[in-house]
């Protein structure tokens, strides 16, 4: 294979599409670049394995540490298990993918991006979706693409907010706006969205924004699948024939469609699990007194009329849906849940919530901590820190199964992400607000939007906790159904788990009063225009402050204080020069300040000083030696400090750890002093005044002055 490579310019950078080189064993490979960055996308594609009846498609995203010239952290210097950011990466390449293959398409399909270089400006999560896009584009599966993704980010400017296509690492720390977008031809199928409460309109207007930018690339992928793609092979589709999927209408139709419409999950689900047993056991029985032959028939027959029932369920559940406007549960289309929110939970946690919406309740509990509580984020990226975190549990209980019993797989991970990026909008700033915050969100009964519920309940109990965010935070996700020709839509608010399961979408939408935080799009349909985004976007508007108004009667705004539980932190500015002070030889300062009163103490290199305790007395006590050691020793200025050394000319006084001054014997009293220890001795606290500091930045104390100026200070008889 001749080696083929087309490019074109993103963002002022060249993105390159390079296949036919490398890895030629595999059905397809392309090593994508922009900027200094390049991913490895190769696609693999097996036989079905015997029995099954999914798509078992798997996609792997992998950071090699070489790729930006680091070592692994760590003794074990290789990778391991993949991280928060991979799986991440590995699910916003395989959420626009697999809806783009037909219906009853099982191979295997495996993908895998390795990162080879990482420049620290031109991440490689959204190049890595271009890169594995193109390559299914070129290999012989019936992959329905061209398919790409682009980042869009807004940056405000002298000439007011500016869009930006692929915005580097630099230019996100400036951007109120990240959002992943996934589309083809016939539209958007795909969105990630973090923001700082955007207008629905801005966000419509960064959307078209960048859906113009997919539409170029979609050009250049085609140009590459010309010079160097294969011709598509679908093989079997493993659908049930038409005969058996004609007698499963005739057998339920009728009561299953009346099934569909009991309005309680358990005893929904109940009903229409008893009409699909009755089916199956007396028109489709697994014979075995025949022979081998007669076996296999009736075994796929019955395979087939399962899969029969399933199709037709979900053709009934569209059906009353889009025609007769009739929900599982009865509701309208706009019309939510009934909500129930409650704060104050738990009697030790910092902050804790209840929220639940229909058969969907989240337990949340939040926690404080200091700087040490952080989360260390080592990566392709400069090193960074965490100070908000939300994590979120998923267990078989909360479906009244009896599952294995797991840590978080990807979708806890996507979920917890999700709630966390809209949450992060609201937040303060860390130098109004320095406490390290952690949410756990335990969902407890699931029956759809659980991560809405999250969002919910997390600002609930950030509310809880004393933690004066911005705005009241809600989340909602909205469905849509279509008939059988794709003519009529509809759009539902508040999805329940079978409206997700049988319907084309599930766009979650997160945000305030003011604007949108957070976003995310699962679409099975083809695509998305932004006239129809705009009109979802109005509906999860307008039910989003339904939510707002009826949290906020459960807790109308923060508390005005923390916890008594949680720590106190103080933070105090003091001279970077004087850091070493502060931590002293071998770091003996700094932890006999914490030995002392009980404190965590944290210094960054700008100077800024944390004090964390939970005991009011010794933050205060901490936060006073340490402006002390801070501060600049000048003349006039009074302290009290200890009595640390005696010699026969004086006595050295500590005023600050590792800061003396010496108190020379006639400065000790106002009469003569013959001996030192005539009026002071080692341990002795005692209050002097600076009346010199030398070149050499010795100091020279004087008891005798502090006492003149408390007497002078004295009111008159006292």
């Amino acid at each position: 294979m001749k080696t083929t490579k087309v490019e074109m310019t993103v963002g002022d950078r060249k993105l390159t599409l390079e296949t036919g080189r490398v890895a030629k064993l595999c059905n397809a490979c392309v090593i994508a670049s922009y900027g200094g960055s390049t991913i490895m996308a190769t696609v693999v594609r097996a036989d079905p394995r015997p029995g099954i009846d999914f798509f078992p498609m798997q996609v792997d995203y992998r950071e090699r540490m070489a790729a930006a010239g680091k070592f692994p952290g760590g003794f074990r210097k290789r990778e391991g298990a993949p991280n928060e950011k991979e799986i991440l990466t590995m699910r916003m390449i395989d959420r626009p993918i697999r809806p783009l293959f037909p219906d009853g398409f099982v191979d295997e399909i495996q993908i895998q991006c390795w990162v080879m270089s990482h420049d620290g400006e031109n991440d490689t999560d959204v190049l890595a979706g271009v890169a594995a896009a193109a390559a299914l584009q070129i290999s012989d599966a019936p992959f329905e693409g061209p398919l790409t993704t682009v980042r869009v980010g807004r940056i405000h400017t002298d000439d007011g907010p500016q869009f930006v296509i692929n915005p580097t690492t630099t230019q996100l720390e400036y951007s109120d706006l990240d959002l992943v977008l996934s589309g083809h031809d016939d539209g958007v199928n795909m969105i990630e969205v973090g923001a700082a409460e955007i207008s629905e309109a801005d966000m419509v207007a960064a959307i078209e924004f960048g859906y113009e930018h997919i539409k170029d690339i979609l050009k250049l992928v085609r140009e590459l699948q010309e010079k160097a793609g294969v011709e598509k092979r679908a093989g079997e589709l493993m659908l049930p024939p038409a005969e058996v999927f004609d007698k499963v209408k005739s057998l339920v139709e009728k009561d299953l469609t009346e099934a569909r419409k009991v309005k309680g999950k358990m005893d929904r689900d109940e009903k229409v699990s008893a009409i699909r047993d009755s089916m199956l056991d007396e028109h489709f029985v697994e014979k075995s007194d025949g022979n081998v032959e007669e076996w296999e028939t009736s075994r796929k027959n019955r395979q087939w009329a399962k899969e029969s029932f399933r199709t037709l369920e979900k053709k009934i559940t569209r059906r009353l849906i889009v025609e007769e406007k009739t929900r599982a549960d009865g509701r309208g289309y706009t019309e939510l849940r009934p909500i129930e929110g409650e704060v104050g939970m738990f009697e030790r946690t910092h902050g804790s919530a209840f929220f639940q919406r229909g058969e969907t309740q989240s337990l949340v509990s939040a926690t404080l901590g200091s700087g040490k509580a952080e989360q260390i984020v080592d990566g392709l990226l400069p090193e960074y820190s965490k100070k908000f975190m939300l994590h979120y549990n998923f267990p078989p209980f909360c479906t009244g199964e009896a599952r294995r019993i797991m840590g978080p797989g990807r979708r806890e991970i996507g979920h917890g992400a999700l709630a966390e990026r809209s949450l992060q909008g609201v937040l303060p700033s860390p130098e109004d607000f320095p406490y390290t915050v952690r949410l756990i969100s335990d969902i407890t009964e699931s029956n759809g939007s659980s991560s809405m519920a999250s969002v919910c309940g997390g600002c609930l109990a950030l509310m809880d906790a004393g933690v004066p965010i911005r705005n009241t935070c809600a989340g909602i996700s909205v469905g849509r159904f279509s008939d059988e020709n794709g003519g009529n839509v509809v759009h539902v608010t508040d999805i329940i788990g079978e409206e997700d399961f049988f319907g084309d979408m599930d766009f979650k939408v997160s945000g305030t009063r003011d604007g949108i935080t957070g976003i995310q799009l699962d679409l099975k349909a083809r695509g998305l225009m932004p006239d129809e985004i705009t009109e979802i976007f109005e509906q999860a508007r307008v039910a989003r402050i339904e939510i707002i108004e009826i949290m906020e009667s459960t807790i109308a705004a923060p508390r005005a204080e923390i916890s008594r539980h949680a720590p106190r932190l103080e933070r105090l500015q003091i001279d970077p020069e004087k850091i070493g002070r502060l931590i002293g030889p071998g770091g003996k300062v700094i932890r006999a300040i914490q030995e002392k009163w009980g404190v965590d103490v944290d210094v960054d290199d700008d100077g800024t000083v944390t004090v964390a305790g939970t005991n009011a007395d010794g933050v205060d006590g901490a936060r006073g030696e340490i402006e002390a050691l801070g501060a600049e020793i000048k003349v006039g200025s009074v302290y009290t400090g200890k009595v640390v050394s005696v010699k026969d000319f004086g006595a050295f006084v500590e005023l600050a750890p590792g800061v003396d001054g010496m108190c020379h014997v006639s400065e000790l009293d106002t009469g003569y002093v013959k001996n030192v220890t005539d009026v002071i001795n080692i341990g002795d606290v005692v209050t002097v005044k600076v009346i010199n500091v030398d070149p050499q930045g010795r100091i020279k104390l004087s008891r005798k002055a502090a006492m003149a100026d408390s007497e002078e200070k004295e009111p008159a008889g006292a």
